[in-house]
């Protein structure tokens, strides 16, 4: 009779049959139910069904299998107090629990799938072993994933599991079966729980006097800081999350070669070029006092000579989709200067703003260049219309109240985070100076009067997109009249707060 008992029922079966080789091998008897038994003994591995364990048959197709007392009562036996009530009940201990769930979020994902088949994936015995183990974690080893069969296996191989592990490996259970019921939760109605996976403690919050730590959203695909692979640089701060996350969700809407300076989350400039070091060149003139210390976001490649421009600057982040074998050396003078390859930022996830005991959800805002209505009398020339399409792209990505000048590809003046929008549209102007004679400007949202058309139009800017939408839309497009300037109406605004 063997020692010791594990109890193996798992949907995903990767790297079952070595795992539960090596179990056996340490001395485990393994019981088991359904598909996972079948495929251990189609293996050729040793077995004892649940239903030889209880004396009961599997009911409801299978809905009943393990909802038991000689399972429930073997994974949740503490030391010897219980070892009487054991024998009288004929109730075997388990040491080990190795569950892993019915794939629900990928049913809820499958477009084809029926709401039947979709609640059928809904896993009642597989959560209730995994939550019992782990409650129990002082007595029970719990495992619910593959990627853990290796340290486990190592450890029972070498007299066991420690208290440590056996702590790391409840917690993880627990998070296990908590992600999967916020899944269920968002499916069935308009609740919302968020299951956070710890990914790393920070130095500090936005300021040093606050501690702070990074979280992974558990369940959802891997985000592109998270896979991202940092070749150099000092460990990313809060702030350093914040402005880069900004940064390549703006050069990611603006398209392919296009490279951005951000600063405290809004753009201090953007552009596109001949070459990625020219749109760097481009971009940091847009506001090269407010880009200093700020982030770099390029998407394309970051090259021999990018990387070189980079370094005659302070920045602190650089992040791209690829880098040049060249590139690094340019910047090895620079050791605290992070530079990150990633892949592009999702741009359809919700966005989650915290507010006093509760959570404000939105989908996230997305640029769209289409439906757009010329309500002057002058048209946009075709380079005018590019412009104002790359401007509407940075005013959306800007906090608002927010205007953006843009010219040839280039941002030449932001006005961000403004209490009016006059004050936005004198702030961007101030920014561009002469460079906004014969630009566009685009506004995140309507003009409520004309002193913004005004500013802009004093500064030597020919057309202007924004919302519309105003009470007082007749006098603005008059006063775009009045000025000769091209106005159009997107019939969309771009909030940021």
């Amino acid at each position: 009779m063997a020692l010791k008992r594990a109890l193996v029922s798992v949907y995903d079966k990767t790297g079952l049959i070595p795992f539960v080789t090596r179990l056996i091998e340490s001395g485990y008897e393994i019981v088991s139910s359904g598909g996972t038994a079948a495929a251990l003994r189609e293996a050729g591995l040793a077995v004892v069904t649940v239903d030889e364990v209880t004396g009961a048959p599997e009911l409801l197709g299978g809905r009943v299998k393990t909802l038991h007392p000689k399972i429930h009562g073997g994974i949740l036996a503490r030391g010897d107090a219980d070892d009487a009530e054991l024998a009288a009940n004929d109730i075997d201990r388990f040491e080990l629990v190795v569950c892993n769930l019915y794939p629900f979020r990928e049913t809820v994902a499958d477009e084809s799938a029926s709401e039947s088949e979709i609640i059928e994936k809904i896993d009642i015995g597989g959560p209730a072993m995994v939550r019992a183990a782990a409650k129990n974690h002082q007595f029970v080893g719990v495992v619910v994933s593959p990627s853990q069969y290796g340290e486990v296996a190592e450890a029972l191989e070498s007299g066991g599991l420690d208290d440590e592990l056996r702590r790391r490996l409840a917690a993880e259970a627990f998070l296990h079966t908590a992600s999967y019921d916020a899944a269920i939760v968002g499916w069935i109605g308009d609740d919302r729980v968020i299951p956070l996976r710890h990914a790393g403690a920070l130095r500090y919050g936005e300021n040093p006097h606050q501690q702070a730590a990074v979280y992974l959203v558990e369940g959802v695909p891997t985000p592109w800081w998270a896979g991202a692979t940092q070749h150099q640089g000092k460990e990313m701060s809060f702030n350093n999350y914040a402005d880069t996350d900004a940064a390549w969700r703006l050069a990611t809407d603006l398209g392919e070669g296009s490279v951005v300076v951000v600063k405290h989350t809004n753009a201090a400039g953007a552009a596109r070029g001949g070459s990625i070091a020219q749109a760097f060149e481009r971009a940091w003139e847009g506001d090269s006092l407010a880009a200093f210390g700020g982030v770099i976001a390029i998407n394309g490649e970051l090259d021999m000579a990018t990387a070189s421009a980079i370094a005659e600057r302070f920045v602190e982040v650089v992040v791209a989709r690829s880098l040049s074998e060249d590139a690094l050396d340019a910047l090895a003078g620079k050791k605290n200067v992070r530079v990150l390859t990633a892949k592009p930022p999702s741009m359809h996830d919700l966005d989650h703003r915290q507010i006093d005991g509760g959570m404000l959800v939105q989908e996230r805002d997305r640029v769209e260049l289409g439906g757009w209505e010329t309500v002057s009398e002058r048209e946009p020339t075709k380079s005018e219309l590019e412009d104002l399409r790359f401007a509407w792209s940075v005013a959306a990505h800007t906090k608002s109240n927010a205007i953006v000048i843009a010219q040839g590809g280039q941002a030449v003046g932001v006005g961000a985070g403004d209490q009016s929008r006059v004050g936005a549209a004198e702030r961007a102007v101030s920014r561009a100076g002469s460079r906004a004679r014969g630009g566009v400007a685009a506004s995140d949202a309507f003009f409520p009067f004309r002193d913004g058309v005004d500013a802009l139009a004093d500064a030597g800017v020919g057309a202007i997109v924004e919302p519309g939408g105003s009470l007082n839309d007749q006098e603005v497009i008059d006063a775009a009249n009045e000025r000769g300037i091209a106005l159009v109406f997107a019939h969309r605004r771009h909030f940021r707060h």
